[in-house]
């Protein structure tokens, strides 16, 4: 499902060819500046422009967000530019046919001209000067300094960002495509912002050439009128200064509204509603302002002098309103006790005895992160985090059951899986995370550790994080600290989280598509039992279970011979070789590895116990001691390249080598030589050996 919204799919279905359009409307600007217009097409043309500024400031005030407006800088330049072409045509008409009357630029200036200011030159010039003033020293003004302000924040908050959006990818809390978008929202946001601080350079500069029109029609008129027409200049000067002034006022009033529309527009941020909507909800919401605005007024009409009936009218309305907005915030918070008076249904027993999979329980300071009615973010990232996690690992995580303890600390949170506690950490709310931080950070905070790796941390406040975030350094907030640190005890608890029945839906699915196999091979050949431990061996590995059908008939194949799970799984692992060699080679098509010598092999080998069902590891306490010390160092360079460490050895050992490991080092990979594809290029990091073989 993509981004669009209806309303750009009408525009775009409305006009196929909106690029042709855009061009030769450009191109009609520079003729109406070069060709002479007959009065009757300039005022359609002054009509348009009318409608066009009331079109962009209707826009502005409905959109939800300055992005979805994102072309305005060019649709301001472009307002602009046919402004100015039509005060040449204007001009044009003004001096060539200005002689001839007030009609001689058409109706719409003789109408601005006369009936709008009385027929009053003197009057009309000085409203045209005082709308200009508003337009350049007030509207214009603020909104350029706005647009220079924002532009200069978004500019410096792009590696902040950047960095958010990479945390949030590794973390596994967005997709790839998800970080795409991101990604181009933050470039196009500052985009938006660096064009909108130049193009309301025009709007000023608009104001400014509309002045020296102005100036340029009068003293052009009263020279051609005198000199060429030989009209008298009281005559003259009345004619051209109306026509004038019309025309200045016919352009400056639209360009008041556009300049008014950008204001609004670099004003605005992201909201859920338009602004007519926002202003009335957070007005409104207000009855004692409204009420003492009404004192006031009433005060004001009760002063000697002052225009009692218009200010008594006023405050009664103003009265009646926030009387009427009291009996409606009354009536409704009466409503929200009666839904708190009414005691919920005892709950049954049964209801308490089933575990939930994945529990989390919050103290009271972290409940409007998890709270849906109070724009709790966790719960979008937990609900991201499931379906990444499905399409990674090839199963439906259960849903995380979140609820308010009140034994917990304010900050404090702790995960549960089928009721026994895993892990908890402490947050701090309305601060910000700095991860193994510098000791030149410039920044007090508060010492910490990290929850989810266990690595010195800082917290900071929000002036003290905008200044980090200027410096490239960063910093995540509460709810990303607790997303990575469940994302992180998921991973390392997955086999738990896969039942029974979460294996018979994952059956239920294939039989989709294969139908057949699934009615063929279970139960009658690969009992769900036996399927069941083998996904979760892979997944207790981090070995990705959404190729169903090839584990069942892999299974199919070595079920009837043996049905211990280790040989099993790692059957299934070779038959996954190419998922699992592309989870852990890079670009080059590399795999750094460290091996493991012929006679360690054959040592770790001998330690190995089979059963019907299972293996078993009885390794000598020196052997693990040496090969763990040496190890270490290993996985010191693997972590210095941000690499995971991997482990090569042969089939034999492999599940056997990976249990005498994990206990030490969770997150190592051991791989065996006929899990890798042939294409892969090994590269050895070194070789593990016995102490007296090295």
């Amino acid at each position: 499902m993509n981004g669009t919204s209806p309303q750009s799919n009408i525009g775009q279905r409305w006009f196929t060819g909106g690029s042709t359009l855009v061009g030769m409307a450009l191109i009609g600007i520079l003729l109406v500046m070069l060709i002479p217009l007959p009065p009757s097409v300039l005022d359609i043309l002054l009509s348009a422009n009318i409608t066009y500024a009331i079109i962009i400031l209707l826009v502005a005030i409905y959109v939800l967000k300055p992005l979805d407006f994102s072309v305005f800088p060019s649709v301001l330049l472009t307002a602009t530019l046919f402004r100015l072409a039509l005060n040449v045509a204007s001009t044009r008409l003004i001096l060539l046919n200005g002689h001839e009357g007030t009609e001689a630029a058409g109706r719409v200036i003789q109408a601005f001209g006369t009936f709008v200011v009385g027929g009053n030159f003197v009057v009309g010039l000085i409203v045209f000067l005082v709308l200009v003033l508003i337009n350049f020293i007030v509207i214009t003004k603020g909104a350029t300094r706005i647009a220079e302000v924002a532009a200069r924040f978004t500019l410096d908050a792009m590696p902040g960002k950047q960095m958010s959006i990479d945390a949030d990818l590794n973390a596994g809390l967005i997709s790839d495509t998800d970080a795409r978008n991101r990604r181009k929202s933050v470039e196009r946001e500052s985009d938006f912002y660096g064009a909108m601080d130049g193009a309301s350079k025009f709007v000023r500069g608009d104001a400014v050439a509309g002045i020296v029109i102005v100036l340029i029609n009068i003293i052009g008129g009263l020279v051609v009128g005198v000199l060429q027409q030989g009209m008298d200049v009281g005559t003259a000067a009345r004619t051209y200064t109306l026509l004038t002034v019309g025309d200045g006022l016919v352009t400056q009033i639209p360009a008041l509204v556009v300049s008014a529309a950008a204001g609004m527009l670099v004003t605005r941020s992201a909201a859920s509603a338009d602004l007519g909507r926002e202003m009335s909800e957070q007005i409104l919401t207000q009855p004692r302002a409204i009420a003492t605005a009404a004192v006031v007024l009433f005060t004001f009409g009760m002063i000697p002098g002052m225009p009692t009936f218009a200010f008594i009218v006023m405050s009664a309305a103003m009265f009646v309103l926030a009387w009427n907005l009291s009996r409606a915030a009354a009536r409704e918070e009466e409503e929200e006790q009666e839904k708190e008076a009414v005691a919920p249904p005892p709950e049954p027993a049964d209801t308490l005895l089933p575990l939930d999979a994945m529990e989390l329980d919050v103290g009271y300071g972290l409940i409007p992160m998890v709270d849906a009615g109070q724009d709790g973010e966790l719960l979008d990232r937990i609900k991201t985090f499931r379906r990444q996690f499905a399409l990674d690992m090839g199963f439906i995580l259960p849903a995380v059951h979140i609820r308010d303890n009140l034994q917990l600390k304010p900050g404090e949170y702790v995960m549960k899986i089928r009721g026994a506690e895993v892990a908890r950490g402490e947050v701090m709310m309305d601060h910000y995370l700095v991860i193994a931080p510098d000791e030149n950070l410039g920044v007090k905070g508060i010492p910490a550790t990290e929850p989810a790796f266990g690595l010195p941390a800082l917290w900071v406040t929000e002036k003290e994080k905008e200044l980090l975030s200027s410096q490239g350094v960063v910093v995540v907030d509460s709810a990303t600290v607790i997303m990575t640190h469940i994302t992180e005890i998921v991973k390392n608890h997955t086999e738990e989280l896969l039942g029974r029945q979460d294996v018979k839906a994952l059956l239920e699915t294939l039989s989709h598509s294969h139908q057949g196999l699934v009615e063929e091979l279970v139960p009658s050949v690969v009992p769900l039992g036996t399927l069941h431990k083998v996904m979760q061996r892979l997944l207790k590995e981090r070995v990705s279970i959404r190729d169903v059908a090839t584990i069942l008939e892999t299974l199919a194949d070595h079920v009837p011979v043996t049905k211990n799970v280790d040989f099993l799984a790692g059957y299934v692992r070779q038959a996954l070789s190419r998922a699992i060699t592309n989870q852990y080679k890079d670009e080059k098509n590399e795999l750094e590895v460290v091996l493991i010598s012929p006679d360690m092999e054959e040592a770790i080998n001998r330690s190995v116990q089979h059963t019907e069902f299972e293996s078993y590891v009885l390794a000598e306490p020196s052997l693990v001691q040496n090969m763990v010390g040496t190890l270490q160092d290993y996985v010191r360079t693997f972590t210095e390249r941000g690499k995971q460490p991997v482990i090569l050895c042969s089939p034999g050992i492999r599940s056997a080598l990976w249990k005498l490991l994990e206990k030490f080092f969770p997150f190592i990979t051991v791989l065996s030589h006929s899990e890798i594809t042939h294409d892969v290029q090994i590269k050895s990091l070194g070789m593990l050996r016995l102490p007296d073989a090295s």
